[in-house]
């Protein structure tokens, strides 16, 4: 609308704690077969459970996480190369590629995640970096920007039985994760249950994701499973109810399709919708003579917290010290119907984090 300028100028940023009802009784944390565990909110980073989660194991083809992110951030996905070689003779799981395969590296995302194919692992990292040595320093470097100071990377495909070099925790595998959910590529491939590629001589084949969880435990959205001798059985999973994405890992977990459900039913169940009541704020309108204001609201909303949550969550509103207001002050008013205006935001943040917005409107 043309009858409100904001002042760019200058802003009035308030922070107050927000005033919002919720109760929830906490339930007993489930008993995990995992040696490690961790389950996450992958909006806040919030740890809502953990066993050992510091603890350094290797994790198996869930390093495949890495491997996929750094593969789909490398960009030129569609484009036709062959094999090298060399990379697809390695032993373990598969995707099936032979000795001049013409592959992209999309394709390569999908055998790495769905059948954990090692071949595809060692093929993405030399197309990406020339070769596997040069693209585990990628990896390790990658870690160490995210501050997984606990994670260290020998093969891009998580075989681990030369070397115990290779390690992660249940909390740095959580965070891993995080990040890369918020690629949608990879949130894309990781949730596909099964998926027809074709090489590039025109030969079609199928993929099927080997995560039970997919089609077991609601809300799954993915993410990884794993096995090597050394490691055990590890999972990476995340999910979604109500709004709320939890991460879950175990490593060395015998029973981890079991215990992944019951953490997201213990971490969920700990989840109420807390409602917020709106925000109402009077601003100066600089073009009425008499010193006239405007009001400026914001809807109420629910949001799902922990009780533990939210009391500190804090609101902070962004507005304008005044307006140019023609027609919307009382004092200036010449009731003619008004379009709700925009003028300022609430932002709700955790710890920090933001976890919601809502627009401050003129009406």
């Amino acid at each position: 609308m043309d009858n409100i300028k904001r002042c760019t100028v200058c802003l009035i940023c308030l922070l107050v704690m927000a005033s919002c009802l919720c109760i929830k009784a906490q339930a007993a944390e489930p008993a995990i077969a995992a040696r490690a565990a961790a389950l996450i909110d992958m909006s806040t980073g919030k740890v809502i459970f953990e066993k050992n989660g510091s603890m350094q194991l290797p994790m198996a083809s869930t390093t495949k996480i890495m491997t996929t992110l750094l593969t789909l951030e490398a960009g030129d996905l569609d484009s036709y190369f062959e094999v090298d070689p060399n990379a697809i003779k390695v032993e373990g799981s598969s995707m099936g590629l032979k000795e001049g395969c013409l592959v992209t590296r999309r394709m390569l995302a999908y055998g790495m995640m769905l059948p954990s194919g090692n071949d595809a692992a060692n093929s993405a990292a030399v197309s990406v970096a020339g070769s596997i040595d040069d693209f585990v320093r990628m990896m390790n470097d990658r870690a160490a920007q995210m501050g997984l100071d606990n994670t260290h990377f020998v093969t891009p495909s998580g075989l681990d039985d030369y070397t115990s070099d290779h390690y992660s925790t249940a909390l740095d595998m959580s965070y891993l994760t995080a990040n890369a959910l918020k690629n949608e590529t990879f949130k894309q491939v990781c949730q596909t249950r099964s998926i027809k590629l074709e090489f590039g001589d025109g030969k079609e084949f199928w993929l099927a994701n080997t995560n039970r969880l997919l089609d077991s435990c609601e809300g799954v959205i993915g993410v990884k499973t794993g096995f090597t001798d050394k490691a055990g059985r590890c999972l990476v999973s995340a999910c979604t109810r109500n709004g709320v994405t939890l991460i879950c890992v175990t490593l060395n977990d015998p029973n981890d399709w079991y215990d992944h459900t019951n953490l997201y039913d213990y971490g969920f169940g700990m989840y109420e919708n807390c409602e917020f009541g709106g925000v109402s704020l009077k601003i100066p309108c600089a073009s009425a003579e008499n010193g006239g204001f405007v009001v400026a609201s914001s809807d109420g909303f629910e949001l799902p917290l922990m009780e533990c949550d939210y009391p500190r969550v804090e609101r902070l509103v962004l507005l304008p010290r005044f307006v140019y207001c023609d027609g919307m002050c009382d004092e200036c008013n010449d009731d003619e119907p008004v379009e709700p205006v925009s003028v300022g935001r609430v932002i709700y943040l955790l710890d920090g984090c933001i976890i919601a917005q809502k627009e401050l409107y003129i009406r």
